[in-house]
């Protein structure tokens, strides 16, 4: 609360600092420079001034990126508070993978079921998913941030805020530009393009780029390899499987063409087509285990006859259960009515061999010879090494055509269509375990297609003081999602075929009206009407719990109709799996539909002292559509296991302000959030289950500024606070972590995950003017950050550690600017932190990635 009542002061600060805007201070340098220039942006669909939007938005041009080394979406994350964007997510082990929080609101997922919480926006269309929003900022005009809840312009899943990167468009006239970079890691990077005028009002440009890098986390061979553990890539060979022997590999391309029709007329058209092709590694480590010393496997039911027939050391489910079975002797494992359990050969439904059986290899209960059991000695202390012996792979493919088509329909009325189809194909493979074990090695496999239309009218009256735009939205997506998982050397094999599909549509408006010039008003509004299909087939080879409860034989045959050891009833309905035809099948057969229809306002108004002071205050709603849990290893009855939306309602308010002659802007806006129905994973049986569990309050500041005190001398500075804290979590959401030691759980009170406290940003950039006429730039970027949760179930070894990064660089540019040198470094104070994590308590593994080390570039470019 400290922090939020300075933000209060430093507003006020704002506020009686816009009484001096006259003052002569800066007089003189503003006429030998032209002061801080002007950013357009187009956050309420029209063209306007940052500065004249009542929204706060952190907005970057396309030299401001380049100058700073910013290349992709989660490198924006430094530079923007309140803003956290992570390039992959905890089991997607991709870069090309998106994280993305505003304020505390996002997702940290790649899934089909979970939808993000930012919306991504590529000239003006929607990224459907996680995957692929990680954008190269190839060749772009301008990316902006918008920050709280944007559903009446941007709808649907921007309920944290949204980011819009709008691409250059074609001149008029010829123009080719582009640079070569190498660096660190055998950094290599080409990116070109390249303008030509066709006829009198067409014109075509085309872009490319390439970029490779090595990975920087070096895998080891485990000193001590036994004969009898199985090669991780022997699971599931359906779903792929590659590696390397470095981690954290960038191997991508991406090209884009557009032609533009604009001759003066009525009618104006622009046509894009994109493709890229993104391979790389993952740089997944082991940060800890849960089962340390080897033991015998106790549950937590004393069931006699079964293998929850507790008579040894209590260890975590699958670690504890593995270690049982390779420590234990033909009939101890007997005598626990384990046989099948540690056979790990599938069952008479799925009777291929997955893996090779565990069971009584050491027949002589000698634990240290023919396999190596679970537990702390995989650990690495070098934050770049890792024990790590299974998939490591990311291949996605994506490509998109639109079109952008304005019509003048009157002097003060325009008509705006734009129609998008995108598609993308993503395999990965990811060993979480980080050993030469099997242990929890994942595979995916995503299609996805999504078509989009939307048409905005646009217009004004009564002499330009009434602004509004009125439109109509659709969107249709399909897509599948193949999850392959081992946990323990076979003992859990989840198979999982999940389709999903979606239909949108929704009718909008905003309506600005500026009765004086002293006042301004904002209503604005949209209807949402979304369908979802959900058909998941998801299924455990290996019939786990039928093995567990004692059903099933010495040989791995289970027994649907046999007796249920807790219940007289059969073992199937017993354990709650719903296919008769396939009794180890979790999903429910067919298909599962969800509506969901939403409105989401917004009322705002401004106040214009002057014409370079603005101060808005606004309330706004946006949401985030629901969905089904897809991430089962135990069944949950006869209905698939959903969720509804999440819903978030902000007041905020702001001051904009562009002063001593344009050679100081500040822009600052606290805010107050009441953020509801957040979807939380659960624990039901041994399934992580994604529910409607909690509440938050989310409150804070940002400040943002922008100084040129002297000539060539520019200061920006950033400065986010957050307070975010659940104000309620269910029972079932509380259970997921906080009783096993090595998560502190969600609790009431409690911060929500990736969402720091404090960030600051500082980055002075100075232009020197040469003798000979060309110039000397030196820029420099700090970033504090404070500590953060990386996850919702906040596991103590996967916490962030307060950072400080700079990051720096030096240009040369000849004195006609056709060409120029850079060299810079990043993270040049080689702070390491974990970007993202997870945790699968039950298999006894907490693993995570680290950001990058120190690296170095240097950069040749042209422009002519």
């Amino acid at each position: 609360m400290g922090g939020l009542k300075m933000g209060k002061s430093m507003i006020a600060a704002l506020m009686a600092s816009s009484a001096m805007a006259s003052t002569p201070l800066l007089a003189q340098d503003a006429e030998q420079s032209g002061g801080i220039a002007e950013i357009v942006v187009t956050a309420q669909k029209r063209a306007e001034n940052v500065q004249d939007v009542p929204i706060a938005i952190s907005a970057f041009t396309a030299e401001s990126l380049q100058e700073r080394a910013v290349g992709s979406v989660s490198q924006l994350s430094a530079i923007a508070p309140n803003v956290n964007l992570d390039a992959g997510t905890p089991f997607s082990g991709s870069t090309a993978v998106l994280a993305a929080y505003i304020r505390g609101i996002g997702s940290d997922d790649f899934a089909f079921n979970i939808d993000p919480g930012v919306g991504i926006y590529l000239d003006g269309v929607y990224l459907a998913r996680t995957v692929g929003a990680n954008q190269d900022l190839l060749d772009v005009e301008r990316v902006e941030i918008l920050k709280g809840p944007q559903g009446t312009l941007f709808g649907r899943n921007t309920i944290g805020g949204a980011i819009s990167i709008v691409t250059a468009d074609p001149g008029d006239a010829f123009k080719a530009k582009g640079d070569v970079t190498l660096g660190s890691y055998k950094l290599f990077q080409v990116r070109g393009s390249v303008t030509v005028p066709i006829t009198d009002g067409l014109s075509s440009a085309f872009t490319f780029g390439i970029k490779s890098r090595d990975g920087f986390l070096k895998r080891l061979p485990y000193p001590d390899q036994r004969a009898n553990n199985t090669p991780s890539f022997d699971a599931f060979s359906a779903a792929g499987y590659d590696s390397a022997a470095k981690e954290g590999v960038n191997d991508n391309w991406n090209l884009r063409g557009k032609l533009r029709w604009d001759n003066g007329g009525a009618v104006r058209a622009t046509f894009a087509g994109d493709y890229s092709k993104d391979k790389g590694t993952s740089a997944n480590k082991l940060i800890g285990t849960t089962e340390f010393v080897p033991g015998n496997f106790a549950g937590t039911t004393n069931l006699p006859g079964t293998a929850f027939d507790p008579t040894g050391t209590t260890g975590f489910l699958f670690a504890g259960l593995y270690n049982f079975c390779i420590g234990s002797t033909g009939a101890q494992i007997a005598a626990r009515n384990a046989q099948a359990l540690c056979g790990v050969a599938g069952t008479q439904f799925n009777p291929q061999f997955q893996l090779a059986s565990v069971a009584s290899a050491n027949v002589d209960g000698n634990t240290a010879n023919d396999r190596l059991p679970w537990d702390g000695r995989y650990l690495v202390a070098d934050k770049d090494r890792s024990y790590a012996s299974g998939n490591s792979y990311s291949n996605l493919e994506s490509w998109g055509l639109s079109s952008i088509v304005d019509f003048d329909l009157a002097d003060n009325l325009a008509l705006k269509s734009i129609t998008a189809y995108r598609e993308l194909h993503w395999n990965a493979g990811l060993d979480a375990d980080g050993s030469p074990l099997n242990f929890v090695q994942l595979s995916f496999t995503m299609n996805q297609w999504q078509f989009s239309q939307e048409l905005q009218l646009l217009g004004n009256a009564l002499d330009e003081k009434l602004n509004y735009v009125l439109g109509a939205y659709y969107f249709k997506e399909a897509g599948d999602l193949h999850d392959y998982v081992t946990f323990a050397e076979g003992l859990v094999q989840v198979d999982g075929p999940n389709e999903l599909a979606t239909k949108n549509y929704a009718f909008f408006g905003q309506i600005d009206y500026r009765p004086i010039d002293l006042i301004g008003i904002t209503i604005g509004g949209r209807y949402t009407n979304e369908r979802k299909r959900f058909e998941g087939g998801q299924q455990e080879l290996n019939g786990f719990n039928y093995k567990l409860f004692g059903c099933a034989d010495a040989n791995g045959n289970v027994f649907p109709g046999g007796a249920f050891p807790l219940a007289p009833i059969p073992c199937q309905a017993g354990l709650g799996y719903p296919d008769p035809n396939n009794p180890v099948r979790v999903n429910t057969p067919g298909v599962n539909r969800k509506k969901f229809s939403d409105f989401s306002p917004k009322v705002g108004v401004q106040i214009h002292p002057t014409d370079d002071v603005m101060l808005y205050g606004s309330w706004s709603k946006g949401y985030k559509t629901g969905g089904w849990t897809t991430r089962l290893t135990n069944p949950q009855g006869n209905v698939a296991p959903d969720f509804n939306e999440e819903k978030a309602t902000t007041w905020e308010a702001g001051i904009k302000s562009t002063l001593l002659d344009r050679h100081l802007q500040l822009n600052a806006a606290v805010f107050s959030t009441k953020y509801r129905d957040i979807q939380l994973n659960i624990q039901v049986g041994t399934s992580p289950t994604i529910a409607n569990a909690g509440d938050a309050r989310i409150r804070g500041f940002e400040l943002e500024m922008v100084a040129a005190p002297v000539d060539g001398l520019t200061i920006n500075g950033a400065v986010g606070y957050i307070d975010a804290q659940y104000t309620s979590v269910s029972a079932g959401a509380a259970a997921v972590g906080g009783a096993n030691g090595f998560q502190a759980g969600t609790l009431v009170g409690e911060t929500l995950p990736k969402t720091p406290k404090w960030k600051v940003n500082l980055s002075p950039r100075y232009e020197a003017k040469l003798g000979n006429g060309a110039s000397l730039v030196m820029l420099a970027d700090w970033t504090y950050t404070s500590s953060a949760w990386n996850d919702t179930q906040r596991t103590l070894l996967l916490k962030r550690v307060s950072t400080d990064i700079v990051n720096a660089s030096i240009s040369y540019r000849e004195p006609d600017g056709k060409w120029s040198v850079t060299a810079g470094g990043t993270n040049l104070t080689d702070k390491r932190f974990l970007t993202s994590g997870g945790s699968n308590i039950a298999a006894g593994a907490i693993f995570g990635t680290y950001n990058r080390p120190r690296e170095w570039y240097l950069r040749f470019g042209f422009d002519f």
